[in-house]
Parts: structure tokens; C-alpha cells; sequence
């Protein structure tokens, strides 16, 4: 086991949070608790005060429901405390055996997203991009190293996991454009639009501002990240042709089918 430093934020409200979430979680788990991880733009090094705080909880084994139903509970109290960050989290309790890699039939986990309530979700095949940011790039908050807990998660393995992406959950603006009325959304879907052809071409994982300097929609949708919560609708139609551009730039890229689901190939 091991623990990094306390302050692996800029901002002492959330390393505060951070804190408080690592003590709640041991007490709950006890000895079911393995490792706590951070991810996302923390690991990547984007991290701003537009950011939300990507956690993975690796478990010993499944939660029972005693303690998801103290889990909910301390996430309600974090969501409501002064603290703007309590509000921002989005954690991930993961067995050990499942986190290693992908497995259609170990992929209903306990989730919180940010502004919505715990719940048990499925950790689909696109959640290969987190296992590799944080095997690669991850803050250990307390556990062991997490190369030893995951395998190595492939170039192929990366460009499958956007497919996923993309086939799951990319199209749906285009059926409701309402999805793309606050701000902050279509920012975040035009620069997780580079992210993703970014990691096609390249086989690995970039930063945000590293994938969107290929373009004067991105440059809008990074002043848009810093300023969320405008409801004027600048830009709407673009952010509407841009993810159409991603989805048939994509096509290209398209990979047969792994039938093990678990290899690495790279």
C-alpha cells in the first residue's frame, strides 16, 4: 500500500474533499476497501476549476447492499455540502477480479456521475479508456501500484472502447439538440470529439487541450468550458455538424470485433 501526496489539487477545498471522501469510504468498506485512484483530467493533467473529480474505489469483492446504502448516503451528504466539489465527484466502486479488464458479464458497478445519485451502472467496454489513464497516468490516493491491479490496455483495445463510445452514446444529440442547450455540454462534446479522433489516429489517450488544437469551434468550445452555465445557445448548430463530422470521420477506423473482449492486443 502506498499514499501520494495529500494535495494532488490546486485547489484546497477539493484536496479537503478528496480527504474527506478516502476517511468515509475506509470507514464504510472496512476491509473491503483495496485502493482509491484518481483519473480524468487530474491523471491527464488538465485539471481546472471546470473539472469534475474521476474516482476509482477498487473493492475486494461486490458491495452488499448495507453498504451501498451507506455509500448513497455519504455521496447525498457530500452533494450538499458548502463545497462546490462534493457535487463535483464521479466515483466508481469496482472489484479487484473486474477492474483488471473489460468483461460483459462484471460490468454493473456502483456509480455516481456528477450532479445525479449513486446508482449500480454497467462499466461498458468504452470504460477501457479509464482503466488505461489510470494504470498509465493514475494518482495513487491510497492502495497498490495500479499496473499491478489492471492489465495492459492495447492501442486496438483504446480505438475499440471509442467505437463503443461512440455507437453508445455520440448519436444522441442529433436526435434531441436540447442535450446541447447548456454551454458547458456542447463545449464538452466538441473537445471529447478531438479526444476521441485523437485517440483513433494515434492509439493512445490525449488531454483535452492537447486533442483540440485542430481548430475556431475549439477554440470557442475551450472559452466555453470555462464559462459552463451560459444559456445562450452560440454555436449550437456547429456543435451539431461537428458531431456528425466525428461519427463519419470514425467510420474509418472501424475494427473487427475482439470475441475474447478481455485481451490486450497491444
Amino acid at each position: 500500500m502506498r499514499a501520494h501526496s495529500p494535495h494532488p489539487t490546486p485547489y484546497p477545498d477539493a484536496n479537503a474533499m478528496l480527504r474527506a471522501l478516502l476517511l468515509n469510504v475506509r470507514s464504510i468498506l472496512g476491509d473491503r476497501f483495496l485502493g482509491m485512484y484518481l483519473s480524468g483530467s487530474l491523471a491527464m493533467g488538465d485539471f481546472d476549476e471546470s473539472s469534475d473529480i474521476d474516482v476509482l474505489v477498487v473493492t475486494t469483492d461486490a458491495l452488499p447492499n448495507e453498504m451501498f446504502a451507506a455509500l448513497w448516503v455519504m455521496h447525498e451528504r457530500f452533494s450538499a455540502d458548502d463545497s462546490k466539489w462534493g457535487a463535483e465527484l464521479e466515483v466508481s466502486y469496482i472489484p479487484w477480479y473486474a477492474v483488471r479488464r473489460y468483461d460483459p458479464a462484471r460490468d454493473l458497478h456502483p456509480h455516481i456521475a456528477r450532479g445525479e445519485r449513486l446508482r449500480r451502472e454497467e462499466h461498458r467496454q468504452e470504460w477501457d479508456i479509464q482503466r488505461h489513464i489510470i494504470r498509465e497516468r493514475g494518482i495513487v490516493v491510497e492502495g497498490p501500484e495500479p499496473r499491478i491491479l489492471i492489465d495492459p490496455v492495447g492501442p486496438d483495445d483504446l480505438r475499440r472502447a471509442v467505437l463503443a463510445a461512440l455507437r453508445e452514446w455520440w448519436p444522441r444529440p442529433l436526435r434531441d439538440p436540447v442535450e446541447l442547450h447548456p454551454r458547458g455540454y456542447r463545449s464538452y462534446f466538441v473537445l471529447t470529439g478531438c479526444r476521441m479522433l485523437y485517440t483513433l489516429r494515434y492509439g493512445t489517450v490525449g488531454s483535452k487541450p492537447v486533442a483540440a488544437r485542430w481548430a475556431a469551434l475549439i477554440a470557442w468550445a475551450l472559452a466555453a468550458r470555462r464559462d459552463p452555465r451560459s444559456g445562450e445557445l452560440d454555436n449550437l448548430t456547429e456543435a451539431l455538424d461537428f458531431i456528425r463530422y466525428v461519427i463519419e470521420r470514425s467510420r474509418q477506423f472501424e475494427l473487427p470485433t475482439d470475441v475474447t473482449q478481455g485481451s490486450s492486443t497491444g
